[in-house]
């Protein structure tokens, strides 16, 4: 079969909301396989049924992109203005936010799902959390870099020689 047959009749690029749909999609997934495997291999990390972890891992990627999109907004703002306090600042609430961030997390996931998903250990389970969203954010970034040097120029077949 030629590659050409595998091509779609219309290669229209996506729209922003097919790009920000792929986006979080993938982040869910993404969340959703990293809380089971510490569900399945740390006793730190409980979670009672897979419908609850998909629902935790949307809770997390909601959460997690506000937290971020907090740290970038408040970071903007001290960044606008000049001087070495305004910088000490800039990080100082950017460290705040998102560490801070965790014990919103921790209480939300404890509101919504009771015993059902649940963090143990160090500082009432905040350490088990850290460590599992810490996990997430690597993992959600070397998909994202894995993804991003799939666009470099590369032939399909190695025999035939990459354009340009």
């Amino acid at each position: 079969m030629s590659s050409e047959a595998l091509m779609p009749v219309t290669a229209e690029a996506p729209s922003n909301k097919q790009r920000l749909f792929v986006r979080y999609y993938t982040g869910i997934l993404i969340d959703l396989v990293v809380l089971n495997l510490f569900a399945e291999y740390w006793s730190n990390v409980f979670v009672d049924t897979f419908t609850t972890s998909l629902l935790a891992a949307i809770v997390l990627q909601v959460l997690l992109k506000l937290t971020v999109a907090a740290e970038h907004w408040v970071g903007g703002y001290f960044k606008k203005r000049p001087g070495g306090f305004m910088k000490f600042m800039r990080f100082f609430c950017a460290w705040l936010i998102l560490f801070g961030s965790k014990f919103v997390i921790l209480e939300a996931i404890a509101q919504l799902f009771g015993e059902d998903v649940r963090f143990y250990g160090a500082f009432h389970g905040i350490v088990a959390l850290i460590v599992v969203v810490v996990v997430m954010l690597v993992a959600e970034e070397l998909i994202v870099r894995f993804y991003r040097k799939l666009g470099d120029k590369m032939p399909l077949d190695p025999a035939v020689p990459a354009e340009g």
